[in-house]
């Protein structure tokens, strides 16, 4: 979403990339297909299902600023090498640092 309809930097000195154009399309894609997907993988009725996928979708992008964030006080570019061209393996899930915490403890409070 941000590379094809981005104009408008979020946060520019941390992650010049990042744009409010992806941030929305990100979060509505993930509100969408949590809305489509949720009732059938997990115990979640749509209203649910939808309100998780909101969740997820901005924490991705808080886990994704705050880990180039943190690579940036410690002036590293790359988080490995064992995906040339793509930053590194940490870069690949570094939004699963605040998502998957966020979805087990949202799926364990309102289902167990």
């Amino acid at each position: 979403w941000g590379k094809r309809f981005g104009r408008h930097r979020i946060a520019p000195r941390v992650s010049p990339n990042k744009t409010w154009e992806g941030f929305a399309g990100g979060l509505a894609t993930t509100t969408l297909l949590a809305l489509l997907l949720g009732p059938w993988l997990t115990p979640m009725d749509r209203p649910m299902a939808a309100l998780a996928g909101a969740m997820i979708g901005a924490a991705r992008f808080i886990g994704d600023v705050t880990i180039s964030a943190l690579k940036r006080d410690i002036g590293v570019k790359d988080a490995g090498s064992l995906l040339p061209g793509h930053g590194g393996g940490m870069d690949r899930i570094d939004s699963l640092t605040f998502t998957a915490p966020l979805f087990f403890h949202f799926v364990y409070y309102f289902y167990f």
